[in-house]
């Protein structure tokens, strides 16, 4: 007994950061003071999300580094555990708005980026960014707490501690790929990368609040309303409960997917795979509960193929649909490979496709709705001239190209023609009054106006009006 004492006093002091250990007061203070976003912090936001864009468009792994060093997001999501860990509500509202602020201005900058570059192709690190694992979430969690420890010691304070949290959790990228779904109108893309990036958050903030609670052990906020210190705490233990049931839901859904297609893994290489038949691809899906692989070799039978099937109980897989796709007999492995690559460039070349057709359609639809309000123009000057002119009988709207010489320089300009037939002849300030009004009316300078007499061959005015137009080079 007095030997495991002494293992245990031993290992404590190990672990006890002791005078290397910063006040509580001055941890809380610097955590305190990373959590507002404005100024130079939000400019280097704006800037580090336009680094890891650029990154994630190049496939540049250094680039996104590099990145996730420069951005200042780790300090609203400390705060908040740190908030949690010693009842701190008001600072904790401080921390979220400004995660909010952060999260929203980081959306908005890499979307703006994606919208305006002409590259628009997935590549494997933007890919890599969408579908979260349970390694994500270990990750989050201990480098949530290498954090915290870091900024509680003074040794460590200062060292690349933080750095490495920022790089290893990866908060950057999952913000960079939901702008690049939003830019290119790939929503599963936006939806698999923000639900990434939300996962690290609620972790990171679980690891802090872990740390701060029961390893550092941080003073909690006293009051001197006991009513307000009990109501206060009611809101953090409920914040808690909501943060961390999802939290729990999420790991299990993550390990039993992990431990799925670990299963696959396994059963595909200990059963499906034989000297005769080698698996050149596979693909596992937890949410169907289907394995499919592709044989190179000799054709399995169906006996062989209900055998194997028979074998996923021992796996633990008896719930699993097992499709094999053969046929590849005659073809070397090296062929096949090609084959699937090929299949695959199609499939991201008829995303891409569909991501164009969709833009084609919302380009579409605009020219429609302009062309509606165009043509619908003339239904609602109608009345509201008639009110002003009542000679006005009929208004004639459309937009048109209008092709002149100028220096022996052949031009275009667009122009918005309005033909008003009038029953009686208007004097000519009377037509300067009503193509200004006209202008007002539609708030455009490009407009012809061109009055009309109601009777053939006559027009009420020789010299029809016309407003300066911006003239455009062809």
């Amino acid at each position: 007994m007095m030997i495991l004492q002494k293992i245990k006093d031993w290992v404590v002091d190990m672990f006890t950061l002791g005078d290397d250990k910063m006040p509580d007061s001055e941890t809380i203070e610097a955590i305190e003071s990373g959590v507002e976003f404005r100024g130079a912090k939000l400019w280097i936001l704006v800037l580090a999300i336009f680094v890891a864009s650029l990154g994630l468009n190049t496939n540049s792994a250094a680039v996104i580094i590099g990145a996730m060093l420069i951005s200042p997001l780790m300090g609203p999501i400390i705060g908040m555990g740190l908030a949690i860990g010693i009842n701190d509500f008001m600072l904790f509202k401080r921390a979220a708005k400004n995660y909010l602020v952060a999260t929203v201005f980081s959306v908005a900058t890499a979307t703006l980026y994606f919208l305006i570059t002409p590259f628009d192709e997935a590549q494997s690190e933007l890919l890599a960014r969408t579908s979260p694992t349970i390694y994500d979430v270990g990750i989050a969690l201990c480098g949530g707490l290498a954090g915290i420890v870091a900024l509680s010691s003074k040794s460590q304070r200062m060292g690349n501690v933080i750095p490495g949290v920022a790089i290893a959790t990866a908060l950057m990228p999952p913000l960079c790929t939901v702008g690049f779904g939003l830019g290119t109108g790939n929503w599963l893309f936006a939806l698999g990368a923000l639900y990434l990036y939300l996962i690290n958050t609620i972790f990171i903030s679980l690891a802090t609040f872990i740390g701060v609670a029961f390893v550092m052990r941080y003073p909690k906020k006293v009051f001197v309303d006991k009513a307000r210190e009990k109501r206060v705490k009611q809101i953090i233990t409920f914040i808690s409960i909501v943060t961390i049931i999802p939290s729990v839901y999420i790991t299990f859904q993550m390990v039993q997917e992990t431990i799925f297609k670990d299963r696959c893994q396994d059963f595909c290489r200990e059963v499906v795979q034989t000297d005769k038949a080698k698996i050149i691809s596979h693909e596992y899906d937890y949410a169907h509960r289907t394995i499919r692989v592709v044989l190179l070799g000799e054709e399995v039978d169906s006996l062989e193929i209900e055998k194997m099937r028979k074998s996923q109980v021992l796996y633990g897989l008896n719930n699993a649909v097992l499709e094999l796709v053969q046929g590849t007999k005659g073809l070397d492995e090296e062929s096949v490979k090609g084959m699937i690559s090929e299949s695959k460039n199609k499939l991201l070349a008829t995303q891409r496709q569909l991501v164009e057709n969709t833009q084609e359609i919302r380009v579409l639809r605009d020219s429609i709705e302009h062309a509606q309000t165009v043509t619908e123009s003339s239904r609602i000057l109608l009345p509201e001239l008639t009110a002003l002119y009542p000679q006005v009988t009929s208004v004639t709207t459309g937009q048109s190209l209008r092709t002149y010489w100028a220096d022996s320089v052949m031009l275009d300009t667009t122009v918005f023609l309005v033909d008003v037939v009038v029953s009686s002849a208007i004097t000519p300030s009377d037509e300067a009054r009503m193509n200004s009004w006209l202008q007002m009316r539609l708030g455009r300078n490009d407009i012809q106006l061109h009055v009309m007499l109601d009777a053939p061959n006559k027009t009420a005015s020789t010299k029809p009006t016309l407003t300066k137009t911006t003239k455009t080079r062809r």
